[in-house]
């Protein structure tokens, strides 16, 4: 597929809006304050519309307007302002449209009846100082095969007024563009650039995402958008996703979906996982069964260190639960064989690589019953400077492991991550002080 121009601003004032995403924006002196995240416009015709300003990146979390007005030069590799920020985080009014997130890979008509074309990049053109408007595509002709797919062909630029459905929104919308920006973020980051996209590019994403991928930004978006997106896909593959996730956050949103839906997803899983979520979804909600995983690291006796280091190291283990290893009697599948203690990871690099872990086991640390209620856990938690704590069963098996991070995810309220700094922190302030 051919691409926009390579610079960033052309001659005669333009500048592809393809190439300005990611450009720093700096103050009068120079100091860089953010990144071009998006740019917003306000259609007045279906043939022109006004950029009215542009959405800054000015943390890993934290999105703000910039109004045009406040700009005072467009320059290739950065954007200056006057200095003078609001910081309040950007939300998008009926009015306005972003062009990256909702303008780019959208197929429209060419009025001429040739046909379709994508929607590649954008150009905004300076009409006078501080007057921005959108009026012209650079687009790729498009057909569709036998199988239904759309296939690209010749690039070329064309105005506003000569095509026709650029406004309306299309669930089958390709998100190429929105990929590219999300390529290297971590979970949380992903998870928080989702959750601000309309609803339909939210599923094109979660459509464009592989199963891990969209398993890891899941685990971390609000109760509303997961349910939005996985009641949208496809029940194969949201099964498939459902597979990938940790058992407990699979569980969480199994257990938020209407009842007939939530057991067809079920009935599509792999046995094995599906069997994990129908366990945990039979515990009481705040209790350390509700809370745990069910997939912690789990070694017999005569493993030694170095299989320990190996098991810990995998990428689908979390922070928390690599901070120990749990040791059981055969089987090492939850429910386990008899529990007999934990290794810790600092404990476990200071021995040799071939020490069986059966020597070096910790039998202090205090057991769990899923029952428990999240209290308890925080408590232990914080007694002994944990991140993680067995769960086991009246018969002494190990059924899982409840984690700090899972416990966080308790206390905050649901909407934690929609939540300013300063709301966060009177919220903690009560929680502590009262």
């Amino acid at each position: 597929m051919s691409s926009a121009p390579k610079s960033v601003a052309t001659t005669g004032r333009r500048v592809f809006i393809g190439k300005l995403a990611g450009t720093g924006v700096f103050d009068p002196l120079g100091d860089r304050v953010g990144k071009i995240h998006d740019v917003v416009v306000a259609f007045r015709l279906s043939t022109v519309a006004n950029v009215i300003g542009f959405v800054v990146e000015v943390g890993p979390r934290k999105r703000i307007f910039l109004p045009l007005t406040r700009v005072t030069a467009i320059e290739p590799g950065s954007v200056i302002t006057t200095g003078l920020l609001n910081m309040r985080t950007f939300t998008q009014r009926p009015i306005e449209t972003l062009v990256l997130t909702e303008l780019f890979d959208r197929v429209v008509h060419l009025n001429d009846g040739s046909g379709q074309v994508r929607v590649l990049d954008v150009a905004m053109e300076q009409r006078r100082p501080r007057d921005w408007v959108i009026q012209t595509l650079h687009v790729q002709r498009v057909r569709t095969s036998s199988l239904g797919f759309l296939r690209g062909g010749e690039t070329l630029t064309v105005g506003l007024a000569e095509v026709t459905g650029l406004l309306k929104a299309d669930s089958n919308q390709a998100a190429t563009a929105l990929l590219l920006q999300m390529e290297d973020m971590k979970p949380a980051d992903l998870a928080d650039f989702i959750h601000d996209l309309p609803l339909d590019r939210q599923i094109a994403v979660a459509r464009s995402l592989s199963d891990s991928r969209l398993a890891d930004a899941l685990e971390e978006l609000p109760e509303d958008d997961r349910v939005a997106i996985v009641s949208r896909l496809e029940a194969g593959r949201a099964a498939d996703v459902l597979d990938v996730m940790q058992p407990d956050d699979a569980a969480d949103l199994v257990a938020e979906l209407p009842q007939e839906h939530a057991q067809k997803l079920l009935g599509l899983m792999e046995p094995e996982e599906a069997a994990d979520v129908r366990r945990l979804l039979a515990y009481a909600d705040s209790t350390a069964g509700g809370l745990m995983t069910t997939e912690p690291v789990i070694l017999p006796p005569d493993a030694t260190v170095a299989q320990m280091l190996a098991s810990v190291r995998r990428e689908d283990i979390s922070v928390a639960l690599a901070s120990a290893a749990f040791v059981t009697r055969p089987p090492s599948e939850t429910p386990t064989g008899k529990y007999l203690g934990m290794v810790h990871i600092q404990r476990a690099l200071r021995e040799p690589p071939q020490t069986l872990l059966g020597t070096i086991v910790d039998t202090d640390i205090e057991k769990v019953a899923p029952d428990t209620h999240v209290a308890t856990v925080v408590r232990l938690l914080a007694t002994y400077n944990l991140t993680v704590l067995p769960v086991v069963d009246q018969d002494g098996h190990l059924v899982g492991a409840v984690s700090a991070d899972d416990v966080l995810d308790e206390l905050l309220p649901d909407d934690w991550r929609n939540l300013e700094d300063e709301d966060t922190d009177r919220i903690m302030a009560r929680s502590i002080y009262g």
